[in-house]
């Protein structure tokens, strides 16, 4: 691969947001985290944490009405929005009208653990179609990614990045995995180019690319990172950067990076054998103290 810049130790140094002593948690942002199901609750978790530990302020967590009790049980960091539930166990389509009470968060991450049944299908179009020409930094993943292709024109508001693995970006640009696989750099620009967004191509050496053509691959990560709930962490970690005020693409940049970092630690102190997701979450303050 050519034409890109090398994630490395040397530029993420610069990119962390800076932190003053006069500061409350309003002063970090706020995420507003779509996530979870009864099938999925520890993608809810996962991600949620993820985006406290990335430095963000407050993360308000907007969930199916089960996996509250079983989020609250294991954590006492996170917030919540009950946003019902119906028979399937999932956020109920028509939950978009409780969104639009919600205050307008620092930023916005959707589709962690979410399912993609026809009730969240339609949650997941409204609340997309309701920022499209937003400002607000959102985040889109997993189910919501599996959302959009299933969706003639899919909406994917102004200040969006998606985050998929090569599975969902195929179904979402109608080609097959081993084509991407087979050139990762010009499919993560193709697909940046035609949706219009950020895309993080996750895997081996994780492809961040830019609509303006602008290409960053990572440098870090290991097998250890092979492992489900993984990405949900770094969808929480983009969505607690960018809710301190940090771009879009350097909130990407950066979490993908510390991402890779942690689960580096991890599988050293653990073996990439044993490593779970919830390792990772643990060692991601490790790898930010490496910097401090």
């Amino acid at each position: 691969m050519d034409n890109f810049v090398k994630i490395d130790r040397f530029y993420v140094s610069k990119l962390f947001p800076k932190r003053s002593e006069n500061s409350n948690k309003g002063t970090f942002g706020s995420v507003l985290n779509f996530a979870g199901s009864i099938y999925y609750p520890g993608a809810a978790f996962l991600s949620s944490i993820a985006a406290l530990r990335a430095g963000c302020g407050l993360v308000r967590l907007a969930t199916e009405s089960s996996v509250i009790p079983i989020i609250a049980s294991q954590t006492p960091d996170v917030t919540y929005i009950d946003l019902g539930t119906n028979e399937f166990g999932t956020i109920p389509k028509d939950a978009h009208k409780i969104v639009k009470e919600i205050k307008t968060p620092s930023a916005i991450s959707v589709g962690c653990g979410l399912s993609a049944l026809n009730p969240v299908k339609e949650f997941v179009i409204k609340l997309l179609k309701n920022y499209l020409e937003s400002s607000v930094p959102i985040v889109i993943d997993a189910d919501a990614i599996n959302v959009l292709s299933m969706t003639d024109n899919p909406p994917i508001p102004l200040n969006s990045v998606i985050t998929p693995h090569p599975l969902e970006l195929s179904r979402l640009i109608k080609t097959d995995v081993e084509t991407i696989q087979s050139d990762r750099l010009k499919w993560a620009n193709y697909a940046a180019s035609k949706l219009d967004c950020i895309v993080v191509l996750k895997g081996h050496n994780t492809i961040i690319s830019i609509p303006n053509g602008n290409t960053f691959v990572n440098t870090t990560g290991t097998s250890a990172l092979a492992h489900g709930g993984t990405g949900d962490i770094l969808c929480g970690m983009i969505a607690g950067f960018a809710a301190q005020g940090m771009k879009l693409e350097d909130a990407s940049i950066l979490a993908v990076y510390l991402h890779g970092k942690a689960g580096e630690i991890a599988g050293r102190k653990l073996s990439e054998y044993s490593v779970l997701a919830s390792d990772v979450l643990n060692y991601l303050p490790v790898a930010i103290r490496e910097f401090f």
